[in-house]
């Protein structure tokens, strides 16, 4: 490992220094149920105009590298290995979405175990989710499914990694936008028939805001995953480097504490963050 390799490794790792900031969204909110929680950062049908919940995103600025980029930046990409095609970016979104041995030890793969290959999760105009196929903007999009089985009375926690590439910075900021939007647009959201996501609190932290000094952008909400009548804790956390957005999303179960869930949620989202960077290449900037 070179002096440089280590020095970005050494910022990734200070990174679990923002986790106080999601805490304290994270730490007053209610509970969602034990089943996959399908949402993953959307090319959202239909959705208003970004208002922000918490902190606004930044303006895109013109950039000579994929179109808009924020004005503040952690990472430069190198040209040369950012995707341009469908099959580059699914190459990517393969080796960032989280196995489920890399959640832990004792996690394995729920059935489905991935999304389906093509599509992108997408919150309609109706408030519902759904996969859809790839829109323009988006270049490959790869959600994988993982459980940690019940044991000694808990329930079963369902976690999921998802990975977006997208064809320009601009796309994948404004996903980030219209992800910080959505619990204004829809405060209940369908995900099956008889399970909705509810109660949604919803902020941002740019880059050099709130801790983050890892991601061009970064959204978290938190809330109620509901199926019929039972709840549990909800936990979404998105980020952005490049042309790239990664997302994690825990649904809790009995037996289990809000703090005990986000020790999953923060370090499984920088370890895709590393992936990202690894697979770009480029350089980090010394903030």
């Amino acid at each position: 490992m070179d002096d440089n390799t280590g020095r970005r490794r050494s910022t990734w790792l200070r990174a679990t220094a923002s986790a106080a900031a999601a805490a304290a969204l994270l730490g007053g909110c209610g509970a969602g149920d034990d089943k996959a929680a399908e949402p993953s950062p959307s090319a959202s049908a239909g959705s208003a105009a970004p208002t922000a919940v918490g902190s606004p995103s930044p303006p895109a600025s013109t950039s000579s590298t994929g179109g808009g980029t924020a004005a503040l930046t952690p990472f430069e990409a190198d040209p040369a290995a950012v995707p341009r095609t469908g099959r580059q970016a699914e190459a990517l979104a393969q080796a960032v979405a989280l196995q489920p041995q890399a959640w832990g030890a004792d996690f394995r793969a729920q059935q489905p175990a991935a999304s389906t290959p093509g599509t992108v999760a997408v919150l309609d105009a109706q408030c519902r989710w759904q996969r859809q196929t790839l829109p323009k903007s988006v270049l490959a999009s790869l959600s994988r499914y993982s459980e940690l089985p019940g044991v000694g009375g808990k329930g079963t926690i369902k976690v999921t990694s998802a990975v977006t590439v997208h064809a320009t910075v601009r796309d994948a900021d404004q996903l980030l936008s219209t992800t910080l939007e959505e619990p204004l647009r829809c405060p209940v959201q369908q995900v099956r028939t008889d399970e909705q996501i509810a109660g949604l609190m919803s902020t941002a932290s740019p880059y050099g805001q709130g801790g983050n000094t890892y991601a061009d952008d970064e959204v978290i909400e938190a809330g109620s995953y509901l199926t019929g009548t039972v709840a549990q804790t909800y936990r979404w956390q998105v980020a952005r480097l490049g042309t790239v957005t990664v997302a994690v999303s825990v649904m809790g179960a009995k037996g289990y504490k809000n703090d005990e869930l986000q020790q999953y949620v923060s370090p499984a989202l920088y370890k895709m963050l590393e992936r990202v960077a690894s697979e770009l290449g480029g350089t980090r900037g010394q903030n």
